[in-house]
């Protein structure tokens, strides 16, 4: 066996550690650019921003494991949080928050039921439940724009407070990220996802119904985002047509470099949550070489291709 196909069969067995790694050296390079900004004040700011884009990358990681992606996910996240916004005035917090996650999981089963049924492949399926999506958010938009926003305090505490030097979003994000991670190996639907992903026919052979995977699952992913969503805006505090969008394709990117393979059966949600907070570092070095914002698009672009490439190298996959 060569050094290159054992370097491959490492990586595919504990992703988690050349990430940290990365990550390590990133921080450092960071902190050699911009001596003493590695204090409690930037990691807990890191952390903040990392959370919803975890989250958000929750959805592209569990639809990858089938061979899918989730496309709509930045604008379900944006709907819910929008929605949330604008009710609250109207409803009061509680009910509004239960409200916006209406139409999140109303966009995930139609997501479901288009890929379960009608075997639209899932990027195209998302992508125009997307668009139906910014489409329906913008006529909305028109009804309650004399009502006026409001973003509720709790998810205001939630998303920029900090107890103790640790974020308060990690009250929701720990037990998120520990049921999923349990989740995707402890779990028949974890390892459902694993199966269809790896072999679609072998895993129907096996006695497993993909279509009732695919409901459950988009449905899921639908319900994350908005919960992602609701998160962000309370860390932004400030709703718009177009919160969660530029988080799209970052949370894509988070999925690939965290290990999971664009073409199904293999990855972890715990590094996808790494590659997250290697996006958020990359992010601040990236500030501070002054970079725009269209160069950053780019970049995390080439991260997703680069990655990609190296993944078929070094598995022959």
């Amino acid at each position: 066996m060569s050094a290159l196909s054992r370097l491959g069969r490492f990586m595919g067995d504990n992703p988690v550690i050349p990430l940290l790694i990365l990550l390590a050296l990133l921080v450092g390079v960071l902190e050699i650019m911009r001596p003493g900004i590695l204090n409690e004040r930037w990691i807990g700011n890191t952390v903040k921003f990392a959370i919803p884009l975890a989250m958000l990358a929750a959805c592209q990681t569990f639809t990858m494991y089938t061979g899918g992606i989730d496309l709509s996910a930045g604008v379900v996240a944006t709907v819910s949080a929008f929605v949330m916004a604008t009710l609250v005035p109207v409803v009061g917090a509680g009910p509004a928050i239960l409200l916006a996650l209406i139409p999140a999981l109303l966009i995930g089963l139609v997501n479901g039921i288009g890929v379960a049924f009608a075997n639209v492949h899932p990027l195209i399926m998302s992508l125009g439940t997307g668009l139906i999506g910014t489409g329906c958010l913008q006529v909305y938009q028109r009804f309650v724009i004399a009502t006026g926003s409001e973003v509720p305090p709790f998810l205001t505490w939630l998303g920029t407070g900090v107890t103790w030097g640790f974020p308060n979003s990690l009250l929701v994000f720990v037990p998120f990220a520990a049921l999923l991670i349990y989740a995707q190996s402890r779990t028949g639907f974890g390892r459902a996802l694993y199966a269809i992903g790896s072999n679609k026919e072998a895993a129907r052979l096996s006695g497993v119904r993909a279509w009732q995977v695919y409901l459950l699952l988009y449905t899921l992913s639908g319900l994350v985002a908005g919960l992602a969503g609701l998160l962000y805006v309370g860390l932004i505090r400030a709703p718009s047509l177009s919160l969660v969008n530029p988080l799209l394709l970052p949370s894509v990117a988070a999925a690939v470099i965290g290990g999971t393979s664009i073409f199904g059966g293999r990855g972890s949600y715990a590094g996808t949550i790494v590659g997250a907070l290697i996006l958020r570092v990359l992010d601040t070095l990236l500030t501070l070489m002054r970079m725009p914002e269209g160069m950053r698009v780019l970049l995390f672009g080439l991260i997703i291709l680069i990655v990609t490439a190296i993944y078929v190298r070094l598995t022959d996959r």
